[in-house]
């Protein structure tokens, strides 16, 4: 891989989570993209640009900025010149906030019952990230929801500040929605078309019935879009009108203007671009320390997960296989469909060559799954016991996982 030309290419990669290092803030390209009804004079990136030149800032047709092919020629040369230039589980018992016990989410089928969440069990500390991986319907966006009683689990323990809240009724539960909230991974589709941004924000205070006044919700309304870097004029706008970095952003605004201590991240950057992508990571990293909050990071996207968090689990097909911080998950991962995960990261890296992990076989079926491990059928290190024993987790190292040949290269 080259390095790129443009200093929007060279922002774009900036802006990416890589694996390297430890939490910290991503590179944004400053400010929105531009109207494209009301587009700059110019370079259509000068204005957030940080290697902006004189050059880019006249006019396409004021005789010395040229146009059409003339214009784009020298913009290119310009943007040339400036290329060189730049136990069983991990425990924090000490500070807990959630304890979650042997949670079981089971669905209906006419196959049978569908195991989308089997007997799975961690605890978060306050102020901690802890993120959560697997592919696309190994339960991870489930386990999000069994805990916060929008799926009710079939069975298990979601201990919150020493409550189990699984017994709570319906109006404790609405109690509680003020501790705990989730943010979506789509935030089109969780937005009324037909509230504006203000009502859809202030929307949570109306539900959670604390008798503010109007004046009071109104003002905390413009507090919570005032910290999630929503300008006020974009009170009356509605959300076809927004782009997709400032629907999540109403969406981050709705979870915060309750103040809870506990929030579900459930893929909260996957329908963004990258650009805006790297505003809300770094917008999240900021409330957290601001706020104290703590997160509950669901995402397939091992890299920005890497980049926020403080602990990882990895599940497949409902269970938890591997537990560790994220610096030891990601040096020395140990089961094999971690190692395979990992191994599968794209690395926008010219010199970093790995050896990608292709796994065959059929994937088991999460109605009756078998008897034995359930990533067996795919694993290369399978052997007869892995098919008739189910592996517990165990600690090993480091990290905790569920693997009977975790310590075999």
């Amino acid at each position: 891989m080259t390095i790129p030309v443009t200093p929007y290419t060279r922002a774009l990669f900036d802006a990416t989570p890589t694996l390297d290092g430890e939490k910290h803030k991503l590179n944004i390209i400053k400010g929105f993209s531009p109207d494209p009804i009301h587009l700059p004079e110019g370079c259509a990136f000068h204005p957030r640009c940080k290697e902006v030149c004189q050059v880019l800032r006249r006019h396409a047709g004021d005789g010395r900025g040229g146009s059409g092919p003339s214009g784009s020629l020298r913009t290119r040369r310009a943007l040339r010149r400036g290329e060189n230039r730049g136990g069983g589980r991990m425990s924090n018992a000490v500070n807990t906030l959630l304890e979650v016990k042997n949670l079981k989410k089971y669905f209906a089928t006419k196959a049978g019952p569908l195991c989308a969440v089997d007997d799975v069990s961690f605890d978060v500390a306050r102020g901690e990230t802890l993120g959560l991986v697997g592919e696309s319907g190994c339960g991870k966006s489930t386990t999000g929801r069994a805990i916060l009683r929008l799926h009710e689990p079939t069975a298990g323990q979601v201990i919150f500040e020493g409550q189990d809240i699984v017994g709570y009724n319906k109006a404790q539960m609405k109690a509680m929605r003020k501790e705990m909230q989730i943010v979506f991974q789509d935030p089109y589709s969780c937005l009324n078309p037909r509230m504006d941004v203000k009502s859809l924000i202030e929307d949570s205070l109306k539900v959670s019935g604390n008798g503010e006044s109007r004046a009071e919700r109104e003002e905390k309304v413009y507090e919570a879009m005032n910290l999630v870097g929503l300008e006020k004029r974009l009170a009356t706008s509605y959300p076809h009108e927004l782009d997709g970095g400032r629907r999540q952003r109403i969406g981050i605004a709705r979870a915060l203007i309750l103040q809870p201590k506990f929030i579900v991240m459930d893929e909260p950057v996957s329908a963004l671009d990258v650009c805006v992508q790297a505003q809300i990571l770094n917008l999240m990293l900021e409330l957290q320390e601001k706020m104290s909050l703590t997160y509950l990071l669901i995402s397939h996207d091992l890299s920005m997960v890497r980049h926020l968090s403080d602990r990882i689990l990895v599940m497949y097909l409902g269970e938890v296989v591997e537990e560790s911080t994220a610096q030891e998950l990601y040096t020395h991962p140990l089961h094999p469909y971690t190692k395979a995960l990992l191994s599968a990261i794209p690395i926008p890296k010219a010199h970093l060559n790995r050896e990608r992990i292709i796994l065959e076989g059929d994937i088991t079926s999460p109605v009756n799954p078998p008897a034995g491990c359930r990533f067996a059928s795919r694993c290369w290190k399978c052997k007869e016991i892995c098919k008739q024993q189910s592996p517990e987790l165990r600690k090993v190292g480091n990290s905790v996982v569920a693997c009977h040949f975790a310590e075999e290269d």
